[in-house]
């Protein structure tokens, strides 16, 4: 009996932890026949080789092949890292142009991407993934110099507060609320992901960009995260437990990589200096569809 009541509680709790499973929903795009996983904050390559119509023996055959499929690789690789966007106006490649340095530093960050998976086929076709961060190295190399590292916050001062206008009572309310992050519903819009976003109010002041992420956060983690559910952003350690949840309004820019929000929840950010904190961190995640 007592056994039959411990299956029964097992599988009571199995379900409840089922259940409290968010679906991740990664955003993944294709760029230049490469993956990138915004959510993941990766970009995988793939490169295909044969073995030469005339080879000595079949050991040789397949190194040769996958020789071929990891030099494929790395060309496809660069190829898609240099077509991700940087913010609402440059791509990496337009940014490399202006630097020999970099582009050379790039390559090399490509020469060193690992192996994820090699595939041998029975015709003697080799197939080999490639795995790269677009966190770490590539992001200090790429993301705008005007993210410098921010040892506090300061409140922002925005003027006179935009109507519709708040009341005393609203403005106290706020400023009892300690959020923990920003998460932007950005549903239904034709926004897209971007390595330095910014976020704006209606009256197109910044609200959150390169100048309110401290470098170290920004490179370690990216300036804000991605996803495609929104109860997953919601509970997302990135944001922590009580984010601010806005909705927003439409995109500016000719890529569409800049969120516009209402100024009322552009408020609540500029409430307080606390407030504030949490985007020194990159607490942002970013709902797209």
């Amino acid at each position: 009996m007592k056994q039959f009541f411990y299956l029964i509680g097992l599988i009571c709790w199995i379900g409840a932890t089922t259940g409290q499973t968010v679906e991740r929903r990664d955003l993944i795009e294709t760029v230049q026949g490469t993956r990138v996983n915004w959510t993941q904050g990766i970009i995988q390559a793939q490169g295909i080789g044969a073995p030469p119509p005339r080879t000595i023996n079949t050991p040789q055959a397949r190194q040769l092949a996958r020789a071929s499929a990891e030099a494929q690789a790395r060309e496809n690789l660069l190829a898609g890292l240099k077509q991700i966007r940087i913010d609402n106006g440059s791509r990496v490649e337009s940014f490399l142009n202006q630097n020999s340095r970099l582009n050379t530093e790039l390559g090399l960050m490509v020469q060193q991407a690992r192996i994820t998976q090699q595939e041998f086929l029975s015709d003697g076709t080799v197939a080999i993934t490639l795995q790269m961060s677009l966190y770490g190295g590539f992001a200090q190399l790429i993301l705008p110099s005007e993210i410098q590292q921010i040892e506090s916050i300061k409140p922002v001062v925005s003027g006179p507060p935009s109507p519709p206008a708040l009341n005393s009572a609203t403005v106290k309310a706020q400023a009892q609320v300690v959020y923990t992050g920003l998460v932007i519903d950005a549903r239904g819009l034709p926004a897209k992901a971007v390595l330095s976003p910014r976020v704006l109010d209606e009256d197109g002041k910044e609200v959150y960009g390169s100048a309110f992420v401290s470098r170290e956060f920004a490179v370690q983690n990216g300036m804000t995260g991605y996803t495609r559910n929104l109860k997953f952003a919601r509970s997302n350690t990135r944001v922590d437990a009580n984010p601010l949840v806005v909705k927003g309004l439409r995109t500016v820019g000719p890529t569409k990589c800049d969120i516009v929000i209402s100024n009322p929840d552009a408020s609540k950010l500029r409430s307080t200096s606390e407030h504030l904190s949490f985007l020194k961190k990159g607490r942002v995640m970013i709902v797209l569809d």
